[in-house]
């Protein structure tokens, strides 16, 4: 079972970041640590993922008038593919409606294999750039 709850431990969620992005700054020459990571990531709506009472990953959520920003969606590798980022998705979806948000948007490493999981989420390609796909779908 999945559960959320507000981040309890804003550094170790910036691990979950940093462990799961590592591959992608390397490429791209981004030089963050936790400590930067969990600097930024203050102001922002952050949710722990538990599954069965476990902390496994992280969900971050920054609002505006009209839309939600999923801005991070972080599972521990070992959980990867049991259905969890679904879940969570679906959780920063309620979250949008409660917020009055009507428009979900986010932006992912156009190599992740996160890309699959938001098309077959109904997530549209709204524009790109040489690293992003930069993605939204209607708040329903």
């Amino acid at each position: 079972m999945v559960t959320f709850r507000p981040a309890k431990d804003l550094a170790k969620a910036a691990h979950f970041t940093l462990t799961n992005m590592r591959p992608y700054y390397e490429q791209y020459s981004v030089d963050w640590d936790e400590a930067q990571i969990e600097q930024m990531t203050q102001e922002l709506v952050n949710l722990d993922i538990l599954f069965e009472e476990e902390l496994v990953g992280v969900v971050r959520l920054s609002f505006d008038i009209e839309e939600c920003w999923l801005r991070d969606l972080q599972v521990d590798q070992c959980y990867q593919n049991r259905g969890i980022g679904s879940i969570a998705i679906a959780e920063a979806e309620r979250l949008a409606k409660e917020h009055g948000s009507h428009i979900l948007k986010l932006k992912v490493f156009k190599n992740s294999p996160a890309v699959h999981l938001y098309k077959r989420l109904g997530f549209g390609l709204t524009s790109e750039d040489d690293r992003f796909y930069y993605m939204s779908r209607a708040v329903c």
